[in-house]
């Protein structure tokens, strides 16, 4: 190639670094030269050197962007521009195929044969370049099979590399080469294989912006809204806004994206919901809110669909809000025949956000609601036409559908209430005189009764007047007043009862012989006994008719007790309504008394289940407002934890851990015949717990070891909901110090990691924010962890492998429980500097259980966690461990134990030694190329504490999953580029961006000059 030529490749590259150059003017340049030379091998081989100083800069240089840029451009400006559809239908006819141009299948060979590169910058350049290339091809552009295969071969390759960079370029670059319809996909079973596995989240992200939308990749996609880092989880939200029509997902989908999305821990995830997943949905909806009402289903996910609406209002102007008001017509009501769930629903949330506004929303509330009392009139109407069904009608399955949707819109109605202007005094007056009788009706449906009790309760401030009127109520429903029969004597009754059965007998024998008379013919006879017959029945119609008589009801009244199932429930779910509507500081009165024993105490021993549970609930609420009633019932409350149902056992267990977490243990110490409950435990078990229970107050400590014993024989059991609901309890018992144990601690943390407990979600958050604030609250709470860490591990190590806890791995719970004893992490840390810190205590009882049997298998796993303990400066703590160290150096054999524990004793040094090591090690020069080298490589960076991720394990503080591996290291240098950003950043002025490129900016033309002048 001559001089000219070379000078116009060296000029173009030069030009092309930077970014105020035009381009299209560079590769227009240079295309024209090309295409004036016969012989192009020169000219590749010249391109492709001055190619590779770029591709050997890993560091997104802008320079180095802009010849990438460059090289995209004149690469693909050889390939013709689009084609119209007419075009291609004649270049089909014709059958006229065009090979690739000679420059581009060129470039893609040398990138092919570079992307094995032993370099990661080489394989990171590769791989955007061919991303790059790829495109920047016109939407319809084609490519040679062969090449198409190899470059997919390729890209499979890459996107399994160690570097997340490179998976995520490699990733890109495969964007055009997925085939949707193919049901095995190669690049699509990659996909989905990096959505589900890989430990970088802008890999994840990466994938996601690029993955196409079909039946087999959806339920992948919609995985990642869970997802554990907030901008994958945004960016899924994007992507299904987007690119997935709401038809396409199921109703439980639709319900759980708005779920999760609209109550996610992150404000941008929540914002995104808002502003792009919604208004997409209400677009494919015409902008019918009603009809997005229809595809969620409202009957099952209320709930949802209210932080919906309420979402959606957020986005509309209140000029819109009162255009788009429910159907209402003049008296600002729906009209019965036109209610629906969704209009009901729609009607509650806009009077429910218009209230929430305040005094703004005060006047606008009047134009969608009407007065108390009109309401109120609406509502009685409506909630005495809801028919109630009969054993036989509720097998009819459309009946019931019926019936249940008609209940539905009651409890919207119903929940209007709490927006009506009741401070005018006739319209509340009003409102209580509809719910006291709705409550006291029979065909009221007993789903609605709690619902009316709340609302009843919250018109009326006074705790007394509360009760007094709940009290009556309770007495119409159970004893209604019915008219008395006048009392009939018992002889004159038995005498009547005598006569009509002898003129009956009388009867049947006149007729038998009239049968026989006739059949004899013997018709004088017979006209004699027919004769006879009719006097006969004459008789028996005049004392069937005095008997009437005699039983005709009086001018007078009674009430009757009713105790069906179904009433008893109905008061009982007044009476928990009350007493949680109650006060805690309101004392049980002589009301209340009267209930407890008339009603709640008998129907603890009721047969029909809800009535019993109903009753349990009742007990727990009502001893909450009396130390003494507390008392004489605590231990009935532990019979039932042990022996009832289990839907009733959680009740009594709710109750006993309300009552533990209100009085404290003291509450036990004049519980009478409490031993008889507890039994039924195994004494090893109570033998097992005795020491690790410290009792608060003047409790008997054997009581209170014995209650612990049975709760946490709880979370042994088979059945999930007995077992979180305890697990839970003990939770708050030990948060509020009423109970401090190390054995109970490691109970818990044991529990969250049994792989028996995965599918607990509940059980697994609810333990996983324990433990985080319990740790950070204070130096006490952490020292109950750091007293647990030996018996914890202990239990893992010797697990046998039958038992579910040998699948857990160990390393990960001791990375928790030292993250939970860290002193940084404690929220208000300690004034006292003298104090002797948490891992100081632990890193000596650590060393002290390796010196009991130094060839054990976990000695390693000690060694390692010393390492990474937050160690104070005390000089006496120091010269503790360094004597333990030493001995542990000299009887500990392994070698990677050996090497942990070197370690530890070079950092307990003096101060003085340590600055003379760093003085000499900040002698050695410095590569700043071996050190970015060494940032990414983490084989030769050093390692960092990680964090890991076990799914539903995950605490904030908390490090759990699996062990990360090197691979996982490595990607914690991603940089995420060509993925969208998940926070908008703030754009500088140009001037400030100009100058800061300046400082940090590469420039290759140094090295392109420093060659050709050594050549």
């Amino acid at each position: 190639m001559t001089a000219d030529s070379e000078m116009e490749i060296k000029e173009a590259f030069q030009r092309a670094q930077k970014g105020h150059n035009n381009k299209t003017k560079l590769v227009a340049s240079l295309n024209s030269r090309y295409n004036k030379l016969e012989d192009k091998t020169l000219f590749h081989e010249e391109f492709v050197h001055y190619l590779k100083y770029a591709m050997i800069v890993y560091k997104r240089e802008p320079t180095v962007e802009n010849i990438m840029e460059f090289v995209a451009r004149f690469a693909t400006s050889f390939l013709s521009p689009p084609k119209t559809e007419e075009e291609e239908q004649q270049e089909e006819e014709e059958d006229d195929e065009e090979d690739d141009h000679p420059f581009l299948s060129f470039i893609f060979n040398f990138l092919l044969e570079s992307h094995k590169a032993s370099s990661h910058a080489v394989r990171f350049r590769v791989c955007q370049l061919i991303n790059k290339l790829l495109g920047s091809m016109a939407e319809n552009a084609q490519i040679d099979d062969d090449l198409f295969d190899r470059i997919h071969q390729a890209m499979l390759v890459r996107v399994t590399d160690k570097f997340p960079n490179v998976r995520i370029q490699a990733a890109l670059a495969m964007t055009r080469l997925q085939q949707p319809k193919d049901s095995d996909c190669p690049t699509i079973n990659a996909y989905m294989l990096i959505l589900e596995n890989d430990t970088n989240a802008e890999v994840r992200r990466a994938v996601l912006s690029c993955i196409a939308m079909s039946p087999r990749t959806l339920p992948k996609v919609l995985k990642r809204t869970r997802d554990i880092k907030e901008n994958v989880r945004k960016l899924a939200y994007q992507v299904l806004a987007e690119k997935v029509h709401i038809k396409a997902l199921t109703i439980a989908q639709r319900v759980t994206l708005l779920q999760q999305g609209l109550r996610d821990t992150s404000e941008t995830v929540r914002e995104m919901v808002c502003s792009r997943l919604l208004p997409a949905w209400l677009l494919r909806m015409e902008g019918n809110v009603m009809e997005l009402l229809h595809k969620l289903d409202v009957e099952n996910c209320a709930d949802t669909a209210l932080e919906t609406l309420k979402a959606i209002f957020k986005g509309t102007l209140a000029e819109e809000l009162q255009q788009n008001r429910a159907q209402l017509d003049n008296r600002k009501l729906i009209p019965v025949d036109s209610l629906s769930c969704e209009n009901v629903l729609y009607w509650r949330a806009l009077c429910e956000f218009i209230k929430a506004q305040g005094e703004d929303g005060d006047e606008m509330l009047e134009q969608v609601l009407p007065d108390a009392a009109t309401y109120a009139d609406f509502l009685y109407g409506y909630l005495k036409a809801v028919p109630l069904l009969t054993e036989e009608q509720r097998a009819d399955f459309n009946q019931l559908e019926l019936v249940m949707t008609k209940e539905f819109i009651s409890q919207q109605l119903i929940h209007l209430i709490g927006c009506l202007d009741t401070n005018e005094e006739g319209g509340r007056k009003r409102v209580l005189a509809v719910l006291q009788e709705l409550l006291a009706l029979s065909q009221t449906p007993s789903s609605l009764v709690s619902l009316l009790t709340e609302k009843l309760l919250t018109l009326i401030p006074d705790d007394h007047r509360r009760i007094q009127t709940v009290a009556e109520i309770i007495s119409d429903v159970r004893e209604p007043i019915m008219e008395a029969s006048a009392p009939v004597p018992e002889n004159l009754s038995r005498r009547q009862q005598v006569q009509l059965a002898e003129v009956k007998v009388s009867i049947m024998e006149a007729k038998q012989t009239l049968e026989d008379s006739i059949a004899a013919q013997d018709f004088s006879r017979a006209s004699e006994l027919k004769d006879s017959i009719t006097e006969l029945e004459n008789r028996r119609n005049q004392i069937l008719q005095e008997i009437q008589e005699s039983s005709q009801p009086a001018d007078k009244e009674i009430r009757t007790e009713k105790s069906d199932p179904e009433t008893l429930l109905r008061c009982l779910t007044m009476c928990a309504e009350l007493l949680k509507q109650m006060s805690i500081k309101t004392r049980i009165g002589p009301t209340i008394s009267a209930l407890m024993s008339s009603l709640v105490l008998p129907s603890i021993a009721n047969a029909h289940p809800a009535v019993r549970n109903m009753a349990v609930v009742c007990l727990g609420t009502c001893t909450l407002h009396s130390k003494e009633l507390a008392k004489n019932h605590m231990v009935l409350l532990l019979q039932i934890a042990q022996l009832d149902e289990v839907k009733i056992r959680i009740s009594a267990q709710r109750a006993i851990i309300d009552l533990l977490l209100v009085f404290g243990f003291q509450l036990l110490s004049e519980t009478a015949a409490n031993q008889t409950a507890l039994n039924s435990q195994s004494p090893d078990r109570r033998e097992e717990d005795a020491s690790a229970t410290e009792e608060k107050g003047d409790a008997p400590e054997d009581t209170a070891q014995s209650i612990l014993s049975m709760l946490s024989e709880f979370l042994d059991s088979e059945v999930s909901d007995l077992r979180t609901e305890v697990a839970e309890g003990l939770a708050k018992l030990m948060y509020t110090g009423r109970i401090s144990s190390a054995k109970m601690f490691s109970r818990l943390v044991l529990l969250w990691y049994n792989p028996v407990t995965e599918d607990d979600t509940r059980l697994r958050h609810c333990l996983g924010v324990f433990f985080q604030l319990y740790a950070r609250e204070s130096r006490v709470h952490q020292e109950v962890v750091e007293e647990g860490f030996l018996p914890t591990v202990r239990t893992l190590m010797n697990a046998p492998a039958t038992s579910p806890l040998a699948e857990v791995d160990v390393n990960n719970v001791v990375e928790l429980l030292v993250e939970l004893t860290r002193p940084s992490a404690l929220i208000k840390p300690s004034a006292n500097t003298e104090e002797v810190c948490v891992h100081d205590y632990l890193a000596v009882r650590i060393c002290g259980e390796m010196l009991k049997d130094p060839t054990a298998p976990e000695v390693r796993l000690y060694a390692k966690t010393l390492s990474n303990l937050e160690l104070s400066g005390d000089e006496t703590v120091k010269k503790d461990l360094q004597t333990l160290l030493q001995q542990l150096v000299q009887e500990v054999k392994d070698r990677i134990s050996l090497r942990g524990l070197e370690k530890m004793i070079c950092q307990l040094v003096d101060s003085k030694e340590q600055a003379e090591l760093l003085s000499a090690s900040a002698l050695q020069p410095l590569d700043v190329n071996a050190d970015e080298a060494a940032a990414d490589d983490p084989s030769k960076s050093a390692k960092r504490a990680k964090r890991g991720n076990a799914g539903q394990r995950k605490v904030c503080a908390a490090r759990s999953g699996r062990k990360p591996s090197r691979r996982a290291e490595s990607s914690e240098e991603s940089d995420g580029e060509n993925v969208p950003e998940s926070v908008p950043q703030v754009r500088h002025s140009r001037r400030a961006k100009t100058a800061a490129l300046e400082k940090t900016k590469l420039d290759l033309n140094t090295l392109i000059n420093q060659e050709a002048n050594v050549s």
